[in-house]
């Protein structure tokens, strides 16, 4: 969809191929999220059994949800324009209310949590609606099928809000069905239809900035707790080592994303003939693993610098989990946005993800420490392999580009 800057609209003016910059104010309404993903991390460490894995993979894809939803807002709308800015701050108050709300979520925090989410997700699709034009019918009605969507699913957070823990747990997950399933259904809704692929058209290279700022965040609260735990540990050899192989394993899933993917899914999101599309698929529903490997990841480092020796030089089953589940997660996810905007599987990803398998059934004969380096030197060996064999990331954009043209 093309916005011609009209006077007085509030939808950013676009020009072909121009890439808009991602705004200071965006940016600063990020800063409620790097408190949200620490909010995670902290309760994933907290509640690590198999129902408080459940419980925090439902707030994970929660706080995900509202906050990539908000990235396509600001994508159609101008963030410099007064009326959304003051959206976006009421947002952030919304969306810390929610961020303080996670780790009692489901205990006495439910029903906040349930409401400052439905404000934030139904309330942004209001502001849409009578924030276009009019002449932008169908912006307008792909918003309204949004904010019926939201409020469908709204009634089952405050349902589960005002529930016990147990049947909280059941109509939170409905509540993420209908959600997760809308851009996939194009919001189809009685009376109204379904959006078409035209309607959700975005600035490819801004939605791709905006979610490898995210992909930042998330490395970014790694590192804290890194440091935090650290700071904190008495400073010997092994926790020194330990801390070494945390900053080491942050930095290879940094290499493995930003060095090649993140521009080169730019570049391709920008010139391709369906961005919304793509958009969708690579940006909305795939970056959530990334996401969720690199939290996962910051528990498995929080547990390594904590206890490094493990339990009697050997590591339990919450170690296992989160030192190579959460390198797994992450490859799975990459590999498959890379899959998605190159059109093939990495062989540097898929050896990593088989080395990692491998890995499974002799993790627990290692220490946290030794579990935590191999799996480290593997994230290493796929992002020099990855390095080496394409080159650089201006080679790899100049062969998308060529393969665009022909």
């Amino acid at each position: 969809m093309t916005q011609t800057g009209q006077r007085g609209s509030l939808l950013r003016e676009r020009n072909p191929k121009q890439h808009h910059r991602v705004t200071f104010v965006e940016l600063f309404f990020d800063l409620v999220f790097v408190f949200a993903v620490t909010q995670i991390s902290h309760t994933l460490l907290a509640h690590f059994s198999p129902l408080g894995v459940v419980q925090v993979a439902i707030l994970m894809l929660a706080v995900w949800w509202v906050w990539v939803f908000m990235s396509w807002v600001t994508n159609w709308l101008d963030p410099e324009r007064t009326p959304v800015r003051v959206m976006l701050f009421v947002m952030m108050v919304a969306g810390l209310l929610l961020s303080t709300s996670i780790p009692k979520a489901f205990d006495s925090r439910g029903l906040i949590f349930a409401l400052a989410y439905v404000f934030m997700q139904v309330g942004r699709s209001v502001f849409v609606i009578f924030a276009v034009p009019k002449s932008e019918t169908g912006h307008r009605c792909n918003f309204l099928r949004i904010a019926i969507w939201m409020s469908v699913s709204g009634v089952f957070w405050i349902a589960g809000g005002l529930a016990d823990p147990e049947m909280r747990l059941w109509l939170w997950l409905i509540a993420l069905a209908i959600e997760y399933s809308g851009p996939a259904m194009r919001f189809r809704t009685p009376g109204l239809g379904a959006s078409s692929m035209q309607d959700w058209e975005v600035e490819g290279g801004h939605m791709a900035e905006r979610c490898a700022l995210f992909i930042i965040i998330a490395l970014g609260e790694s590192i804290v707790v890194t440091g935090a735990t650290f700071s904190e540990a008495a400073w010997t050899w092994t926790s020194a080592f330990a801390f070494v192989i945390a900053l080491l394993g942050s930095i290879a899933m940094w290499w493995i994303y930003f060095h090649i993917g993140a521009e080169a899914g730019s570049h391709r999101i920008s010139h391709a003939d369906e961005t919304g599309r793509m958009a969708r698929l690579a940006y909305t529903y795939i970056h959530l693993l990334i996401v969720v490997g690199i939290v996962v990841c910051a528990v498995g480092d929080e547990m390594l610098l904590a206890h490094p020796d493990g339990h009697d030089g050997h590591s339990g089953t919450k170690e296992l989990l989160a030192m190579i589940g959460g390198p797994l997660i992450y490859l799975a996810g990459v590999i498959l946005f890379k899959r998605t905007i190159r059109g093939h599987l990495q062989l540097s990803h898929l050896v990593g993800i088989g080395l990692l398998i491998v890995l499974i059934p002799f993790g627990a004969m290692l220490s946290p420490l030794w579990l935590s380096a191999t799996t480290t030197v593997i994230l290493m060996l796929v992002a020099a392999w990855e390095a080496i064999s394409l080159g650089s990331p201006e080679a790899v954009v100049d062969s998308q580009a060529d393969a665009t043209s022909a």
